[in-house]
């Protein structure tokens, strides 16, 4: 083979100690099983110079099948990376298995590929699993090169084979010619079909009548133009020339110059140290450099680089120093996981695949249950799509895998590397639950000396978007730093559903509203009101029958003899499933396209293989999760009780008689201290009906005997009773009829304490029309018009004042303290609420002062209440200035006429 004619092919480059320099690509290699991907593999390390000695799968000698159960199964279980050069680009080869049940290894090398190669078997065409290869790489925007393999056997017709191509997979496929053009440059086989893939390529080839290089590596890059190479790895058939291909047309993409990087993978070395597998995406990485991940606050890590390898099969070298673009594995790092990024790199999503079966592991005799969950998470942490799961009522381990395969390897693997020989209970689906209609989910837990109540949107998301959360409540009502924990409480946990005890999916939870107290509230409370609004809300929805049980379903091409198609359709009728008639295809055979679910066509194949004598085919892709067809069925069989269920439990827990009492979900709504003001039957769904939800905080008192009670619920009876007293006996001499008698607190006699309002100042001026108005046009005017009433009121009926105005959304406001006349200001400071700040010094005021706090927020007026303090709504209080303003008026006008008429009267 003469080598020196491929001018684009180069040996591999030592790469030693010290900075990994020049340019960088990275390419997949993916395929559908036995289509002959590491065969490709080994003929271009070949090729290339990286590898001495051509291997074979089949031998077991293949450079990139390491590990023994792969050598002995022939299949790649892995991903591997190999480097060889190409011209002057070092290029790093990361092979994927090609065996559906390890599609989850595969997918998470997707997200640091420059270009992918897409290998398809000339003599089995376009099978199950490559269909599923190409929508992942659709979905993550990966160029591709397709090689069509095994063209040396009988059948294998191009004309055939592109066809399928396009009919299966898309447009786009543009066959790479067996001529050259200048320069050895390989050229396309068809150029009218290569102008068709975009409207770039089809003015370059109408004005010029030939279409430029660097226009086909836009169009490649652009995911519009894929070229399809042909030949034989096994024979070395066509890879040079494909190499050549893939030389001559791709790019060297750009980085900025900011560090960044990706994790793709986590594995560990045979000495147990952790490898973090990543690609650098910006700026330069060095050994010892120090790296930070995760969230602001508590979960906010520092760690230093040790060393940074290369790796290339089962040997690697040590560098100093890797540019943007590299592939490299770093040891040092105990916080990183597949998908996260680091620096200007931010994390990815939840993966496209999931696992749909769920097995429960059987321990050995005399197996510690809590020392081989530990062992199981170290292979959960290497393999995201293995999923390790605690049954806490069961004690038992269950894992969720993607097939039967992966179980066994799964097995092999516990057993060589922690010694147990793990056996597994029978097999089930792994179902998902969701809701079909919006419910109000309430969690209230208020054990002695806690306190936390969230209130809970949530509705029906579209079909395969997963959760997503989001936030309306307003962050005078709720800080903004519970408000953060609620959404991470949400997030961090997988809640399940009320149905079957499955976890939920495809939903939006949006906070309506939640209440912290000031002193009592602790993180911890937060998570258990949280868990609790879902369930409850969950438990809503299924006793109303909107909740909907979720099931795997396939998504299927059937291809069949003509005489077959009734049987056919017959069948997928009986299996619940849906299918229509597709137009095109082979002459000799008609295709079936739907969907279906998994429980019902799982090995169907082998059905069709029998009825067809072996002339149909069955090819299968995961359609995601859809509403179950039988699901009566299964939640009779399941039998789950979710008010049982103590590891989620669906009611809330109270205070009374100054200890926790547990509150059924059913009673939760009429016990719950917050009123979130949304109504599920408002005409403009979505809405927060605000001023009708929230008219009883608004209007008058909050009804005196509920504010007692929930107090007693809260803090039982105690020293403060003689308080309580006080404030009945305040409110008994109070009446709105009658603006005269309201309790002006200036009269010594009283107790003999002096008198002071507390004032919530905006929550006043935006429930007096007037300075409402102005307030949205010039707040600081209408603050300053709402002061000088105020010093009016303060002077005329003697009292001490002081008005709270928010300040907590300013950055750095340490908060302020001034005077207005006789009137105390206070700003609040920086994450400091007005509602805060006025139950801090209710509490500690109402000690020597007879306090009247003035606001419309009735929790506020409940801890007000609990403190011994009158309390007057925002409204009531507009009555009783204006009553003032008029006093003064009338008052004034009298002295204005005994001025003007001093003998008037006593003549």
């Amino acid at each position: 083979m003469n080598l020196d004619a491929a001018c684009f092919i180069m040996t591999a480059s030592a790469c030693m100690g010290g900075i990994m320099e020049g340019k960088q690509l990275t390419i997949g290699i993916l395929a559908h099983v036995d289509a002959g991907k590491t065969t490709l593999s080994e003929s271009i390390l070949y090729l290339t110079g990286a590898v001495r000695k051509l291997g074979r799968v089949d031998h077991g000698d293949a450079f990139l099948d390491m590990n023994r159960i792969e050598r002995e199964r022939g299949i790649t279980v892995f991903s591997k990376t190999a480097r060889f050069s190409l011209g002057d680009v070092d290029v790093t080869l990361l092979d994927t298995p090609g065996h559906v049940d390890f599609s989850g290894e595969m997918e998470r090398v997707l997200s640091v590929l420059d270009y992918g190669i897409l290998v398809i078997s000339g003599a089995d065409g376009v099978q199950g699993h490559t269909m599923t290869l190409w929508q992942l790489l659709k979905l993550y925007g990966i160029p591709t090169f397709v090689f069509v393999n095994k063209m040396d056997q009988p059948g294998t017709e191009r004309p055939r084979i592109m066809e399928e191509l396009r009919r299966s997979l898309g447009d786009g496929f543009v066959a790479i010619g067996e001529k050259k053009g200048a320069m050895d440059m390989p050229v396309f086989e068809n150029e009218e079909e290569l102008a068709l893939c975009s409207e770039e390529l089809m003015e370059s080839y109408l004005e010029t009548g030939s279409i430029p290089v660097a226009a086909v590596k836009r169009g490649i890059a652009d995911c519009r133009v894929f070229p399809v190479s042909f030949g034989s790895a096994l024979k070395m058939e066509g890879v040079e020339e494909f190499l050549a291909v893939v030389s001559a047309y791709t790019t060297i993409s750009a980085y900025p110059s900011e560090f960044g990087a990706r994790v793709f993978k986590i594995t560990r070395d045979k000495q147990g140290n952790r490898l973090t597998h990543m690609k650098v995406t910006g700026g330069s990485l060095r050994s010892k450099m120090v790296l930070q991940g995760g969230l602001e606050g508590a979960d906010l890590w520092e760690e230093k680089v040790e060393q940074i390898r290369l790796y290339s099969g089962d040997s690697f070298q040590m560098v100093q120093e890797v540019e943007a673009g590299t592939v490299c594995v770093v040891t040092g790092l105990t916080k990183t996981y597949a998908g996260q990024g680091l620096g200007i790199t931010g994390d990815l999503g939840q993966p496209a695949l999931e696992p749909a079966l769920t097995y429960q592991v059987i321990l050995p005799e005399g197996a510690e249950p809590v020392t081989s969950l530990q062992k199981l998470r170290l292979l959960e942490e290497e393999n995201p799509l293995l999923r390790v799961v605690w049954k806490e009522a069961l004690k038992e381990i269950h894992v969720q895998v993607m097939g039967d395969l992966e179980l066994e390897i799964l097995q092999r693997t516990i057993e060589e590397r922690f010694d147990l020989a793990v056996s597994f209970g029978q097999g089930s689906l792994i179902y998902k639950e969701t809701i079909s209609k919006p419910v109000i989910g309430i969690g209230h837990f208020e054990p002695l000396r806690h306190y936390a109540e969230v209130h809970l949107l949530l509705e029906p998301g579209a079909p395969g978007s997963g959760l997503v959360f989001d936030t309306v409540c307003s962050e005078d009502k709720l800080a903004r730093n519970w408000q953060r924990l609620i959404l991470t409480h949400l997030a961090e946990k997988a809640h399940v559903g009320a149905l079957i005890g499955a976890n939920i999916t495809d939903m939006k939870i949006t906070l309506l509203a939640g209440r912290a107290h000031v002193k009592h509230t602790e993180g911890g409370d937060f998570r258990q009101a949280t868990y609790r609004a879902v369930r409850q809300g969950l438990k809503k929805a299924a006793a109303a029958g909107h909740g909907v049980l979720l099931e795997p379903f396939y998504r299927f091409r059937l291809e069949a003899p003509a005489e077959n198609v009734g049987r056919a359709m017959a069948d997928m009728q009986r299996l619940s499933a849906s299918c229509e008639l597709e137009a095109g295809g082979r002459a000799e055979l008609v295709t079936l396209v739907g969907e279906g679910p998994v429980s019902t066509l799982g090995g169907y194949q082998r059905d069709v293989a029998a009825y067809t004598k072996g002339q149909g085919r069955f090819l299968t892709t995961m359609a995601g999760y859809m509403s179950c067809h039988d699901q009566e069925a299964v939640i009779d069989q399941r039998g789950y009780l979710a008010e049982e269920d103590l590891e989620n439990p669906t009611g809330s827990v109270f205070c009374a008689h100054g200890g926790a009492v547990h509150v059924d979900w059913m009673q939760v709504d009429e016990m719950a201290h917050v009123e979130s003001g949304y109504r599920l039957d408002s005409p403009k769904e979505g809405i927060l009906a605000t001023d009708e939800g929230n008219s009883r905080s608004r209007e008058g008192f909050a009804d005196e005997k509920e504010l007692e009670a929930i107090f007693l619920r809260t803090y039982g009876k105690s020293k403060r009773d003689e308080a309580l007293r006080r404030a009945h006996q305040s409110q008994a001499t109070r009446t709105t009829a009658q603006p005269e008698n309201f309790p002006t607190l200036n009269r010594k006699a009283d107790h003999g304490a002096a008198s002071y309002f507390i004032v919530d100042g905006y929550n006043v001026i935006f429930a007096w029309e007037e300075l409402k108005e102005l307030a949205s046009i010039n707040l600081d005017g209408a603050r300053e018009a709402f002061l000088e009433v105020m010093a009016n009121y303060q002077g005329y009926r003697n009292v001490g004042i002081l008005v709270v105005f928010d300040g907590y959304r300013v950055p750095a406001n340490p908060g302020s303290r001034s005077r207005y006349g006789k009137v105390d200001v206070v700003f609040t400071k920086e994450a400091e609420t007005a509602d805060q700040y006025i139950e801090k010094m209710t509490y500690e005021l109402a000690k020597t002062y007879k306090i009247t706090v003035v606001t419309s927020d009735r929790m506020v007026q409940m801890a007000a209440f609990g403190d011994g303090a009158a309390r007057v709504s925002a409204r009531e209080f507009y009555r009783e200035v204006m009553s003032v303003s008029e006093e003064i008026r009338t008052r004034l006008k009298k002295q204005i006429l005994s001025k003007n008429r001093p003998f008037e009267g006593k003549l």
